[in-house]
């Protein structure tokens, strides 16, 4: 589903040039589960952005289902966003003003789905995060694990082929935690290939393979056991 070829993201600071993505080499199979770990600069964000088509690469290649996007333009990286991924943040990025169903429904109305065809489908979402009964709140009226569960409803309402998740248990309590990592696990054994950035072990461990990032390279990759020389 995912390959990257040599992939390099260099930001200028100043007089120094900041190799954020250091020549990556990765496949990501279909409907496989990973953790990005590793300290803060890293290059962990770097590269979920790059693999959610938000920033593009100074050199090499990312190859989404066979596409080679690093030429694209805004427009064509939109509708590769709006058909194949989804995002989860820290952050939730909830829209205040909107309830959680409204939340939910953005990105169909972005997507020009008409209102008879919407409805089902977010009453299917909400049903499936147990938000029955706060479909109609705003997003102040919900706690943290009501509010990550409306910003996974909005990141699944398009049937996206992969979900990105960008430390989507940091602001949570350890029970809100746990639901919101075994919801993404459940939605992970449907098929969704996921990708989980995390400073937590315990929740790193939980993946079937795990990267840990060092100076905007793999260092480790427990697919392979294999350890790049850092510096080399």
């Amino acid at each position: 589903m995912i390959e990257l070829q040599q992939l390099c993201r260099s930001f200028q600071v100043g007089d120094q040039c900041v190799h954020a993505l250091d020549h990556l080499d990765l496949k990501i199979a279909r409907g496989e589960y990973l953790s990005v770990m590793g300290p803060s600069g890293s290059g962990k964000s770097t590269l979920l952005n790059m693999l959610g088509l938000l920033d593009k690469p100074s050199a090499g290649e990312y190859w989404l289902n066979q596409t080679a996007t690093s030429q694209l333009n805004e427009e064509a990286l939109a509708t590769l966003r709006r058909q194949y991924i989804g995002f989860v943040f820290q952050s939730y990025h909830l829209i205040p003003r909107l309830t959680a169903r409204e939340n939910i429904e953005l990105p169909l109305i972005l997507a020009g789905i008409a209102p008879k065809q919407r409805r089902p489908l977010v009453d299917k979402v909400i049903t499936r995060l147990a938000l029955t009964d706060r479909a109609s709140h705003a997003p102040n009226q919900l706690s943290g694990g009501q509010r990550q569960r409306v910003a996974i409803g909005r990141a699944i309402v398009m049937k996206p082929e992969l979900l990105l998740a960008d430390e989507p248990t940091g602001n949570l309590d350890s029970v809100s935690g746990r639901e919101v990592i075994e919801l993404l696990e459940e939605l992970n054994d449907e098929g969704i290939t996921l990708l989980v950035v995390t400073h937590d072990q315990a929740i790193g461990d939980r993946a079937r393979r795990e990267l840990k990032m060092i100076d905007g390279r793999i260092a480790s990759d427990s697919a392979n056991q294999t350890i790049s020389s850092i510096g080399s």
